[in-house]
């Protein structure tokens, strides 16, 4: 960090009194958020619980998808493509913009950027498939976007975070590469069961599914109560509206990009799901790797902002999906022409 020191001793000092008094707040409520935040044995039981709940959710995945299925989205690669695209140009441009808009400090716009230039998580997997979207694409997609972002991330983050150059040096290489391999190893194994023995593929995906959701709650409830605190900190109004923002814009673009490309119904609902959803793990860790505690302050919790918003705005489009699906099922049996036996015979009479 010691270019941005140098950046601000550079400055007037009225802005030098501004700058020490932002980060004496910064570094006195970061002691408070951070004091509040979870102890080493729980945090450490949580994140076991994590992995484990990860890679049973992902055999659960691995164990909808086809290898013909898969085959076909690596030799016709359009799907792929538009998500990928959508992903590292939508995303990274939205959280500039949003920063811009809001006229955020420098701290605060870097890492509102991070964010978006993160790749999409396993939760985009999950969510497709609630939304009965391509899940063959799905981790296609999110595999190369992990795969990518070794390249992606730093080129992006040198774009528009040219300010911060130790920032180039904290792109975690060695979590990008474990989370490809967190992606790819579970997936394999649930396509090897659907392939070999598909009879125990749809068992082993309803028990993945309910035991993530089951641990989803106990872990976001525990997460909560520990730092909660840290959380209403960070919640200032600018960065509310871009924790809000951000993921809605995601979807929504996603979804219009793959229709103006005429991908299937379940590819555009897959592609704005993978759009949207951002790698918050990777984010976090690119946060503890560039800043320090008495810089960055409880701006640390944004992902977390971000990540409550990016599920409660899913869980509104996963809602109203399936209600649309509800009320077109009962159009249909209302409208459907009922057969009688004298329409029956009149249809054989005319023959």
């Amino acid at each position: 960090m010691e270019h941005i020191l140098d950046l601000m001793s550079d400055s007037n000092p009225t802005q030098n009194d501004s700058m020490l008094t932002f980060n004496m707040t910064s570094a006195n409520t970061s002691a408070v958020v951070f004091g509040s935040l979870l102890s080493p044995a729980l945090d450490k039981t949580i994140s076991i619980l994590m992995v484990m709940v990860l890679f049973v959710t992902m055999v659960s995945l691995g164990c909808t998808m086809e290898v013909s299925k898969i085959k076909g989205h690596i030799v016709k690669p359009k799907g792929v493509v538009i998500a990928v695209v959508a992903q590292y140009c939508v995303m990274p441009l939205t959280a500039f913009c949003l920063a811009k808009a809001f006229h955020l400090a420098d701290i605060t716009a870097v890492v509102v950027l991070i964010c978006g230039c993160c790749p999409g998580g396993a939760l985009s997997n999950i969510l497709a498939l609630a939304l009965q979207g391509d899940m063959n694409l799905s981790i296609v997609m999110t595999s190369c976007s992990t795969m990518l972002a070794l390249g992606m991330m730093p080129l992006l983050l040198f774009l528009y975070c040219q300010s911060f150059d130790n920032l180039q040096s904290a792109v975690p290489y060695v979590d990008i590469i474990v989370s490809l391999v967190m992606i790819l190893v579970p997936c394999g194994i649930g396509i090897l069961v659907n392939y070999y023995r598909p009879r125990y593929a749809r068992i082993i995906t309803k028990v993945g599914l309910i035991i993530m959701s089951i641990a989803a709650i106990v872990i976001t409830i525990t997460a909560t109560a520990a730092i909660g605190v840290g959380i209403m900190a960070v919640m200032s109004p600018p960065l509310l509206a871009i924790g809000a923002l951000m993921p809605f814009i995601g979807f929504t673009f996603g979804y219009v990009i793959s229709t103006i490309f005429k991908l299937s119904q379940p590819e555009r609902r897959t592609v704005a799901m993978e759009t949207g959803c951002q790698n918050i793990q990777l984010c976090s860790t690119i946060l503890k790797v560039a800043f320090p505690q008495e810089v960055i302050g409880p701006l640390f919790l944004f992902p977390m902002l971000y990540i409550s918003f990016q599920l409660f705005e899913a869980m509104v489009l996963i809602v109203l999906f399936r209600c649309h699906q509800r009320l077109t099922r009962k159009e249909k049996d209302v409208y459907q022409p009922a057969v009688t036996d004298d329409g029956l015979k009149a249809c054989e009479g005319s023959v």
